[in-house]
């Protein structure tokens, strides 16, 4: 999976998860900051995530900084998806 369509993906399933209108997103959208997320709906972007582009997390595996933005959200996803991919 490439970087736009996992950016592509993360705010597909931020429209699906947050159910309202959401401004233009790009990968400096700051995800707690900008778009009021909270434990519950982080752990919902996560499934739906995990549907999406087909990868497993491993919650120990997540980090606070991870969350930041959806840059930094493609970052984790795609270092996921390429872990399942190798391995």
């Amino acid at each position: 999976m490439d970087r736009v369509s996992t950016v592509k993906a993360i705010d597909v399933a931020l429209r699906e998860v947050l159910q309202r209108e959401l401004p233009p997103l790009d990968e400096t959208t700051r995800l707690f900051d900008e778009l009021h997320l909270d434990s519950t709906s982080v752990l919902e972007l996560l499934m739906a995530l995990e549907d999406a582009v087909g990868m497993t997390v491993n919650p120990e595996d997540l980090r606070a900084e991870d969350f930041t933005t959806i840059g930094a959200l493609a970052d984790f996803v795609l270092a996921n998806t390429d872990e399942l991919a190798v391995g």
